[in-house]
This record gives structure tokens, C-alpha cells and sequence, in this order.
């Protein structure tokens, strides 16, 4: 998940686009999850930008718009695909135009781009059927880039949420107990993706890119994100409110807030003529 380190139950990459209820689970709260999910590094907008010619960008699983709104800052012209309506809804309230669909059956209508993004989604989009339908609206040249945030939680609150976790959804089928950190499983997994984009033909060599930030938050802040997480979004209120309190605990002993590294990746290739 985008911000609680990847639970080694959960499905791999290329499966988890099997899995739309999850997928489509993040538009039970639309405005939360826009208001506390963090924005991507602008040194991987610009990097993103300047590698390219034009400035019409699609956004594929674009969700409430996070990454299209800071792709139309940077001066590009940007169009959402995403299969939530409650998520493209949203989106659209703060300018983004978005087409509703899953991205292997979204119809492109003859359309092209300079660039097709993807922050947070791509695992979500079919691996092969995503990479050949990227090729197809890619103009020669255009750029794919996909790009998710790692984050590696303090070791106290890390462990209040596992132990609160298994203790609330005993039969839950995800799990947050692993002896490799979020980075080596993210890394794993956009190893794989970029092996589907090169054998999927049409790209060059893909690239991989790294931005290290962090961000501050308060025991409030975080808890806020939380219901925004995959496991948690179906969960019912009482469930979500004992997490929640096991989780602000950890935080409260820590006095009241930690700083959260961050790290997001991104695997890039250039479409070939």
C-alpha cells in the first residue's frame, strides 16, 4: 500500500489487478483520502516534463487527482482515466477532466499523449494489457512513468498497528509482519514491471528513479490517513476506531508526532518511433 509498508499477504503486482474490490474501495471517502494523501516530489513532475516534447499527459487510475492537478501546475494538459466514479467525481470538482473506465478498456478514441503517468495504480492495471495499451496512445518518443511512494514506519508505530491489526481482523488475508522492509519489496516490484514494459515491446530500455523526502506528521494526521489504506477502507466504524486508538498510543509515546521517511520510485521508458 502507498503509505503502510506492503503486507507480504497481499497480492503480488501482477495479480493485484484482480483484486477491484480493494481497488475500487479508496472512493468510500473521496475528500479524505485527497486531503491526507501525499503529494508526489516535484523533482519527479519536472524530471517527468522536461523529458518530453508536448504537455498533453494522461493520468491512468488518476484517483481524486492529486498527480493530474500537479502535472496541470507544471503547464501540462492533463486527462484522468479511473474506474471509481466517486473518485473521478471528485477530480473533476477541482478541474481535472477524467473519463471513467478501467484503463484496458478505456476507449482512447484515437487520442495520443506525450506522456502516460500512473502514481499509486499501475499495480491495480493488467501488467501486459496495461504496457501494450500505454504503447498504443504513447506518441514516438512520449515517456510511461509509474511511480509509487515506500514509506518505512517508526518500529513503535509499526508494531502497535500489526498487533492491533491481527487483533481487531484476526482473519484478515493481509499481514504486516516481514523480515524484508518496504523498500526491498517495492524494489522487487517495479523490478518485475519493468521486465512486463520491455518484453511488451515498443519502449526502450526502461529507467528507474529515486526521490528521498520526508514529512512530519502529527498523531492526528496520521490517524486521519489511515481509514484511506487498502486494509482498512471496508472495515466497519468500531473496528476502525480500535486501530486507531492502538495506533494514536504509539504515537502519543512518541510525544504526539514522528517524521516519515519517504521514498518514491519510478520506473520510466521512452516510447519508441
Amino acid at each position: 500500500m502507498p503509505t503502510l509498508p506492503p503486507p507480504p499477504a497481499r497480492p503480488s503486482a501482477p495479480e493485484a489487478h484482480r483484486h477491484r474490490d480493494i481497488a475500487e474501495s479508496f472512493g468510500t471517502d473521496a475528500e479524505r483520502y485527497d486531503r491526507t494523501r501525499p503529494r508526489y516530489p516535484d523533482a519527479l513532475v519536472e524530471r517527468i516534463v522536461a523529458a518530453v516534447t508536448g504537455r498533453d499527459v494522461l493520468d491512468v487510475g488518476c484517483g481524486t487527482g492529486i498527480a493530474a492537478r500537479q502535472f496541470q501546475a507544471a503547464g501540462c494538459r492533463a486527462l484522468g482515466v479511473e474506474p471509481d466514479a466517486r473518485m473521478a467525481g471528485f477530480a473533476r470538482d477541482t478541474g481535472v477532466e477524467v473519463e471513467v473506465a478501467t484503463f484496458e478498456t478505456w476507449d482512447a478514441a484515437g487520442r495520443t499523449f506525450d506522456a502516460v503517468v500512473s502514481g499509486q495504480a499501475w499495480h491495480w492495471v493488467d501488467p501486459v494489457a496495461g504496457a501494450v495499451k500505454a504503447a498504443e496512445v504513447l506518441r514516438p518518443g512520449g515517456l510511461l512513468a509509474l511511480f509509487w511512494h515506500v514509506v518505512q514506519l517508526p518500529p513503535e508505530v509499526e508494531e502497535a498497528f500489526a498487533t492491533v491489526y491481527e487483533r481487531v481482523v484476526p482473519d484478515s488475508p493481509f499481514g504486516f509482519r516481514s523480515e524484508r522492509s518496504a523498500l526491498e519489496v517495492y524494489e522487487a516490484g517495479l523490478a518485475k514491471t519493468a521486465d512486463v514494459i520491455r518484453e511488451a515491446g515498443g519502449f526502450g530500455a526502461p529507467e528507474r528513479w529515486r526521490f528521498d523526502w520526508e514529512h512530519f506528521y502529527t498523531r492526528d494526521a496520521w490517524l486521519d490517513q489511515l481509514p484511506t489504506q487498502g486494509p482498512l477502507t471496508r472495515l466497519p466504524p468500531e473496528k476502525l476506531a480500535e486501530i486507531q486508538e492502538g495506533v494514536g498510543a504509539a504515537i502519543d509515546a512518541m510525544d504526539g508526532g514522528f517524521t516519515m521517511p519517504y521514498v518514491t520510485l519510478a520506473v520510466t521508458a521512452a516510447r519508441t518511433p
